[in-house]
């Protein structure tokens, strides 16, 4: 049977270690300078390509200290690095990370803008509000925004570079040497913004790429990131979970985005998915479980859970006695998972050292198992309605090796995943329509 819905995969790299892979660093096949070496990142492009997913996607912060996850003690700009994978590959969509909180519509639009124009139409932008409240003091500012800001300010930051991306009409070069014209400037608008957040003048000097803008992701589970994301986001990071979990976002994006008066199918929704291939079942069992032993380190999971709560040092507290309230930390960092470790620590009257074991402890993934087990498990999440598509993880270039040649070859023998690419843009292989010049659709209407 072929399925007319095909399910989107993009890659996300982790260098040496991110939140939770505390022992990956140390792993004999990971090089020590991962992070930060550009051949790593563009070997992972290309693997991904060949293996023709949609995207590679490299999240970021500007925020650490010391007890921060080892990839993210030392790593690259995300739009540097993604222009530099750019010119090693000419499929792949190249999706970067930055805040709207700490930096300036017009740059964002720019820098996105550019790489857009490097990889030919292959661009795309993951909208954050920036989750570590640290951060503010690296813009010259005593506080992190709260929450009714952050979000308000990046509403505001998309509507704006949308705005500026869309400065040139598409055909506003000409070029005509004949006539001496190299630009119509009736086709040139400036946005002449003004707003809560944001004044800008415009115009942006960069004309618009084969797929018309780059493409809007976000992530977020509370519900000022679910409204963002129904009202901007054309892709979604989700945190997956259960079945059950993973099927209710999925169902509340989709139902939020058309209450916004959005085609639901203008939205994908990708979970993050870090699948552990083996021969067997078993085998796969027992490789989770090692990970896991390796992984498991208190003092770092402490520094770990005070993330949420904005980088806040938990090894001062006795970890056996009752939790600390921390509640008014929250409001500024990982507000919605935060309330909810804050929560479950009063209703079982948990201790810190409890709060920690509990919250990352062991737990069995979904897409564990031989090949053909990961495939099944993934085509009947997908055909539940829990996703559009997985941002993979893997800790290692063997482990995304089995993935490749293991698993991607039964889905695509059941007609749910490509066998070939079947466009040149990050927008055609998400199946996304072209965005239509504002000023060009305003002229439509008034002539009509």
């Amino acid at each position: 049977m072929t399925l007319t819905r095909k399910l989107h995969l993009a890659l996300h790299p982790y260098g040496v270690g991110g939140p939770g892979q505390h022992g990956l660093w140390k792993d004999p096949s990971i090089a020590k300078n991962a992070s930060t070496d550009i051949r790593y990142y563009i070997q992972q492009a290309q693997a991904a390509e060949h293996a023709l997913f949609d995207a590679l996607f490299i999240v970021d912060s500007q925020f650490i200290n010391s007890t921060y996850p080892s990839h993210y003690l030392n790593r690259l700009e995300p739009l540097t690095l993604l222009s530099a994978v750019a010119v090693h590959t000419s499929r792949i969509g190249l999706v970067g990370t930055a805040s709207s909180t700490y930096n300036s519509p017009f740059n964002l639009a720019r820098r996105f803008g550019s790489l857009d124009h490097i990889s030919g139409g292959r661009a795309g932008w993951n909208v954050v509000t920036s989750f570590d409240t640290g951060t503010s003091r690296n813009f010259g500012l005593d506080e992190h925004l709260d929450y009714t800001t952050r979000y308000g300010r990046a509403l505001e930051s998309v509507q704006v570079i949308r705005g500026l991306w869309d400065s040139y009409e598409d055909d506003a070069f000409p070029a005509d040497v004949e006539r001496g014209v190299f630009l119509d400037p009736s086709k040139l608008h400036a946005l002449e913004h003004v707003g809560e957040h944001f004044r800008v003048a415009g115009p942006l000097n960069l004309s618009r790429s084969p797929q018309g803008q780059p493409v809007i992701f976000q992530a977020g589970v509370s519900e000022e990131g679910r409204n963002l994301a129904a009202q901007v986001a054309e892709g979604i990071y989700a945190p997956g979970g259960t079945l059950e979990s993973a099927h209710e976002y999925y169902r509340d994006i989709k139902r939020r985005t058309a209450e916004a008066g959005r085609d639901p199918e203008h939205i994908k929704v990708f979970i993050h998915g870090g699948p552990i291939v083996a021969s067997t079942d078993d085998g796969a069992r027992r490789r989770e479980r090692e990970i896991f032993e390796e992984d498991n380190d208190f003092a770092s999971n402490l520094a770990l859970l005070g993330r949420g709560f904005g980088a806040h040092d938990f090894s001062q507290y006795d970890p056996d006695a009752p939790f600390p309230d921390v509640a008014h930390l929250a409001e500024k960092g990982g507000r919605t998972g935060a309330a909810k470790i804050i929560e479950r620590a009063r209703r079982d009257n948990l201790s810190l050292r409890q709060v920690v074991e509990t919250a990352l402890d062991f737990k069995h993934s979904p897409f564990v198992g031989s090949p053909q087990t990961v495939a099944d498990t993934i085509q009947s999440w997908f055909e539940a309605d829990t996703f559009d598509g997985i941002n993979l993880a893997f800790r290692t270039n063997a482990e995304l090796e089995l993935f490749v040649d293991g698993v991607v070859p039964i889905l695509q023998g059941r007609g749910l995943f490509r066998t070939e690419y079947e466009a040149e843009t990050l927008r055609g292989h998400l199946g996304l329509p072209v965005p239509e010049n504002a000023h060009a659709r305003q002229l439509v209407d008034v002539r009509s």
